[in-house]
């Protein structure tokens, strides 16, 4: 009588081992959706996530229901994973978020000013000038949400940058879907002033330069709902 065939397992991955693919999963779709190369609506199917980063479903699994509970993944049961789809009022309501806390975050952040500090702010415009004058549009739109992290970061409020983070993921997506197509995502001659005031350590300025920013970012937002093309995983993430 024949045996009969197990069913295959998992490869037994070490711990350590595998919260370190789980993290560049993660922060393989985060940087693909912040230079919007992974459109919203872009089904995250596991078995191909698991072949471009050499993980178990489980893993990939994991990493993806992580995106979920920060917003930027949507599972949908019998149905898988996708890129999250925000809508208008998604939008609306990530911009108030964004003008609620980023305020707070460059007040800390003037407190925190420190020479080192303003030397990685600074270098990071110059980063962001070299990308736009070179017109690299997806490195332009990463550096843009990574000045705002960065500010957050300097800020050294651990529960604001988490937000941050978060929020700008989201942002991108919205900006991504909703943008139009003839205005800039983020201007970097915003950044500038806005790094000027904090050199100053002039919070009133600092405050107000951010909030106009934000406004005029979500004022360039032509919120209505949008369609998103079907793209391969294989091309996105494994570039």
């Amino acid at each position: 009588m024949a045996a009969k065939a197990q069913p295959k397992s998992e490869p037994v991955i070490a711990p350590d081992q595998g919260s370190d693919r789980v993290s560049r999963i993660r922060e393989g779709v985060t940087t693909a959706i912040l230079e919007h190369r992974l459109l919203p609506g872009t089904k995250l199917g596991e078995d191909e996530i698991g072949e471009i980063y050499g993980a178990s479903r489980t893993l990939v699994r994991t990493a993806l229901q992580q995106l979920a509970h920060e917003g930027i993944v949507a599972i949908e049961k019998n149905r898988g994973a996708f890129v999250a789809r925000p809508t208008p009022a998604d939008a609306r309501e990530v911009f108030e978020a964004r003008r609620l806390i980023e305020p707070s975050i460059v007040d800390h952040a003037v407190d925190a000013a420190s020479p080192d500090w303003l030397d990685r702010l600074q270098q990071h415009l110059a980063e962001e000038r070299e990308a736009e004058q070179r017109g690299d549009a997806r490195a332009s739109v990463r550096l843009s949400g990574e000045f705002h992290r960065l500010v957050a970061e300097m800020s050294g409020h651990s529960i604001y940058a988490g937000f941050l983070k978060e929020l700008i993921a989201r942002s991108s997506l919205i900006i991504l879907l909703y943008r139009r197509h003839d205005t800039p995502a983020c201007g970097t001659s915003h950044h500038a002033e806005i790094v000027t005031a904090i050199r100053k350590k002039d919070k009133a300025q600092a405050r107000a330069l951010m909030l106009s920013h934000l406004r005029e970012i979500e004022a360039e937002l032509f919120l209505k709902e949008s369609a998103a093309d079907e793209l391969r995983l294989a091309d996105v993430l494994g570039a």
